[in-house]
C-alpha cells in the first residue's frame, strides 16, 4: 500500500477514512458512501493511489484506483 492509499471502515459513529497504518480516523461521516467520495478525493489531491471499501461484515468489498487530479490521461475506471 502506498502512502496515499486509504481505507474506508466500520466506525462506532459511522464510516471512517484511514491512512494505512494509522491509529485514528482522519475523518468520520454519517454514511459509507459519504467516506468513499472523501477518500476519493483526499488520495485524488494527494496525487493519486487506492481507496479500499469495508463492508458491514468486515470483509473488503471493493477497491478503486484513483488518479491525480492532474492527470491529463487518467485511467478508465468503468465501475464508477
Amino acid at each position: 500500500m502506498g502512502k496515499n492509499d486509504r481505507f474506508v471502515t466500520k466506525h462506532p459513529e459511522g464510516w471512517a477514512v484511514r491512512a494505512p497504518g494509522a491509529d485514528r480516523a482522519s475523518s468520520v461521516h454519517q454514511t459509507q458512501r459519504e467516506a468513499e467520495q472523501r477518500a476519493k478525493e483526499t488520495v485524488r489531491n494527494l496525487g493519486g493511489g487506492e481507496v479500499r471499501v469495508q463492508g458491514r461484515d468486515g470483509k473488503w468489498r471493493d477497491s478503486d484506483t484513483v488518479a491525480s487530479g492532474n492527470d491529463p490521461n487518467p485511467p478508465r475506471d468503468n465501475k464508477h
